[in-house]
């Protein structure tokens, strides 16, 4: 089966992004396909490269980016929740005139568009809130 995810929550207020990376890392391993990882709302924040937990905490962001290069996965970042919260790629925070970026590959900033894509493109689409 071939599964796209909608990721809603943020990293470390709710438990739908650690919900969403371990059902993605089950899926793969049972066999599954993961079409795409879409990131909406507050969850944008996953593709935030400037977290830096605890060390005796999960560090969500970074476990993302290991399973995507790890298993070649797309993972989305949706541009227009993620220029409201101040996570920008090196593009958009040139187009903005912004010192910095906070959002890195493998998370690429795309539009609504990716999700629709991604529906078209899997046979279940999961959210997580």
């Amino acid at each position: 089966m071939i599964f796209s995810l909608a990721v809603y929550a943020a990293p470390y207020s709710q438990e739908g992004s650690s919900t969403a990376l371990r059902f993605a890392e089950s899926a793969l391993k049972q066999g599954h396909q993961l079409y795409r990882v879409f990131f909406y709302g507050d969850g944008v924040h996953n593709s935030n490269h400037l977290h830096s937990p605890p060390q005796d905490e999960t560090n969500l962001p970074l476990r993302w980016k290991t399973l995507a290069n790890t298993h070649n996965i797309d993972l989305v970042v949706c541009i227009a929740a993620s220029l409201r919260r101040g996570v920008l790629n090196r593009e958009e925070a040139d187009r903005y005139e912004k010192n910095n970026h906070n959002c890195e590959a493998p998370f690429n900033v795309s539009g609504l568009g990716q999700m629709i894509d991604a529906s078209v493109n899997s046979d279940r689409v999961i959210t997580f809130a």
